[in-house]
């Protein structure tokens, strides 16, 4: 279908355009952009007033756990999409941690057949995920796959981390690093601090992300590679990133809506869905986080969508770690950074910046691009019930909340896949 977006405020910071105008989209690709496609109207099978309305290139999000393989009664392949496309998110990154591991080519090829376009995944960096060996990164890639992570845990041997990172730039694959120290996280639930000892829970101090990425840092400077680090929660991480960029080494980072509007607090009512790993951290980590993306330090904004049944979350303790985001991720977004970031700059981090770290199409409403958008009211606001939501999983930390922003329609190459007008 063909469709004629007018009056809308067009927002794209590939372009660093901001005017209100209209957007035709036609076979799939962004056709034209301008004040007034009054001319073009005939070839519309639809026209939309966006009067009042945001459109922008539909959000990257690459940190997305799609339990599937193997976990689908936690989330699939299809209600994945249908939470994304609910967030405005037109492209997603799956990360490999499925059971089994994707780590095989054929696990990549027979996902991908499966997905839609705008679905890229992510293999494993060693085999099983065990840090003994490491994959076969060439067959990986020529499968589909366009990133390498052992995420949820770290690459357990630097010899194979280095390794890793001097064979994947050559094959245009990135790596994506979860950093942590084990023993220094071992057996500890939620942030280490002043509401883990009130509750009498095991702690994660602050020295499990550092010390991890320092290694991680440490070992891509000495090579030169380029590296990306995982869902940043602590001020000493977005430090030790700081200085390796000022340095000028290729490194690019992330981190999520719950790490900019949420801390360890959150906790005290002994709710696992606010259980994640990295932990929600302090006052201090949140404000640091949002001076880092301020000031450049961190690149994007993913959501690290990790889908658990309900029954799993039900018990505080035993409960795994990780929550959903994607179909809150941009509202929640909007909520923390209100007054710290322009909306232009929310939108840099949510969708040009993840698909150049990738090197994806998308992230743009340049004309060819894919018709990947994202139309909204930034000034609206809704409350978060989960019963409401679009995946197979309710467990998010925003439960409750009155977030900024309401997504109203989603096009992906070309197509509505979600509407809410």
């Amino acid at each position: 279908m063909t469709f004629l977006l007018k009056r809308a405020r067009i927002l794209d910071p590939s372009q660093k355009l901001d005017m209100v105008g209209d957007i035709l989209l036609k076979d799939g690709k962004i056709a034209e952009i301008g004040e007034d496609l009054f001319h073009r109207m005939a070839e519309a099978h639809e026209v939309l007033d966006c009067a009042g309305l945001t459109a922008a290139p539909g959000l990257v999000d690459m940190h997305v756990h799609l339990r599937d393989p193997g976990l689908t009664y936690k989330e699939d392949l299809f209600s994945a999409c249908r939470a994304a496309a609910a967030g405005g998110v037109t492209s997603l990154l799956a990360m490999p941690n499925t059971r089994p591991p994707m780590d095989e080519p054929d696990m990549v090829r027979e996902l991908l057949e499966r997905a839609d376009a705008n679905v890229y995944t992510c293999a494993c960096v060693t085999k099983g995920m065990k840090g003994e060996s490491l994959t076969d990164f060439a067959a990986l890639k020529a499968a589909g796959a366009i990133a390498l992570s052992d995420d949820g845990v770290p690459v357990g041997s630097a010899r194979l981390l280095l390794e890793a990172l001097e064979k994947a730039p050559g094959l245009g694959l990135t790596i994506c690093v979860h950093c942590e120290d084990l023993d220094l996280a071992k057996g500890g639930l939620m942030h280490k601090g002043a509401v883990s000892e009130k509750l009498g829970v095991p702690g994660i101090p602050r020295a499990a992300e550092d010390c991890g990425t320092a290694r991680e840092l440490a070992a891509a400077a000495s090579i030169g590679a380029p590296i990306h680090i995982c869902h940043v929660s602590t001020r000493g991480s977005a430090e030790l990133i700081r200085d390796y960029k000022r340095r000028g080494l290729p490194v690019t980072a992330e981190t999520c809506p719950h790490y900019l509007l949420l801390t360890h607090e959150a906790l005290g009512g002994r709710d696992a869905d606010f259980r994640m790993n990295p932990p929600l951290r302090t006052e201090d980590d949140r404000r640091a986080l949002i001076e880092a993306l301020k000031d450049g330090v961190v690149d994007a904004v993913s959501t690290d969508h990790a889908p658990h049944s309900p029954k799993e979350k039900a018990d505080f303790l035993a409960a795994p770690n990780g929550s959903i985001g994607m179909e809150t991720s941009l509202c929640a977004a909007l909520t923390a950074l209100e007054g710290e970031l322009t909306l232009m700059e929310i939108l840099e981090k949510m969708s040009t910046a993840p698909a150049r770290i990738l090197g994806i199409p998308g992230g743009t409403l340049a004309a060819g691009a894919p018709a990947d958008v994202v139309l909204f009211d930034p000034q609206g606001h809704w409350t978060v019930d989960p019963e409401k939501l679009h995946g197979k999983s309710r467990n998010t930390p925003f439960k409750g909340m009155t977030l900024r922003g309401r997504v109203l329609a989603t096009f992906c190459r070309g197509r509505k896949v979600f509407d809410d007008r």
